[in-house]
């Protein structure tokens, strides 16, 4: 395994591991994947959306592209909007909690932004090449182009943060949470009670769970952390 020391300014010629995910650099964009267990990666690249077999496979070399359980690699010319996903080799042990199969096309865990085609089926419960079903994809993503509208840093340190995990619909779906019938179980319900938060110190809340019904698997948790 390789280690590396490079600058912002353009990383290794095979990659970086942190960041985590997709990252814009001038000349490209570098990879990095978590993955302990995993033997072999794949990174796909994609044309559409909606395209079911990749365009370009690269496979990670374990000797240059792997940094202790990080692989990575860094593709020049590579910009924003670039779709992209892995194909991971590894044991498939269920008894070991071990269920890798290279078949299956897989989401970026890291990734910004996730595009998903519009025959994208989780249904069917299989979106293999062999199966002819388009998966979702990740998207290299610039997020100096995001509008934050004003918004900045809290600067707020973790010394200081205090965090309410809740789930939304169950916070204030209580009479006894004192709002109208028709807000509680709510996100409106939930602002109405953001001031009894802050009088109880509480600078952060963690509501469970909140996704895109598709995006996740049964049984996942999905958490979005609001500064109060």
């Amino acid at each position: 395994m390789t280690q590396f020391h490079s600058t912002r300014e353009h990383p290794s010629e095979t990659g970086e591991s942190f960041p985590l995910g997709s990252t814009l650099f001038t000349d490209g964009t570098n990879f990095s994947l978590f993955c302990k267990n995993g033997t072999s990666v794949e990174l796909l690249l994609f044309d559409h959306i909606d395209d079911i077999e990749p365009a370009i496979v690269m496979t990670l070399d374990a000797r240059q592209n792997k940094t202790y359980h990080y692989w990575h690699t860094f593709l020049p010319n590579i910009s924003q909007g670039q779709l992209y996903a892995y194909r991971i080799h590894g044991p498939f042990e269920p008894w070991n909690g071990h269920r890798y199969d290279p078949t299956k096309i897989l989401l970026d865990p890291y990734a910004k932004i996730v595009a998903m085609p519009d025959g994208y089926n989780r249904s069917g419960d299989d979106f293999s090449v062999a199966h002819r079903t388009p998966s979702m994809k990740s998207v290299v993503t610039d997020l100096s182009l995001y509008d934050w509208e004003g918004d900045t840093h809290l600067k707020r340190s973790f010394a200081k943060t205090v965090i309410y995990e809740m789930h939304v619909g169950g916070f204030t779906r209580n009479p006894n949470s004192m709002i109208a019938p028709y807000k509680r179980g709510t996100y409106t319900g939930l602002i109405e009670k953001i001031p009894y938060l802050v009088d109880l110190g509480v600078t952060g809340d963690a509501s469970v769970t909140v996704n895109e019904r598709y995006l996740v698997q049964p049984r996942s948790i999905v958490i979005l952390i609001v500064a109060l």
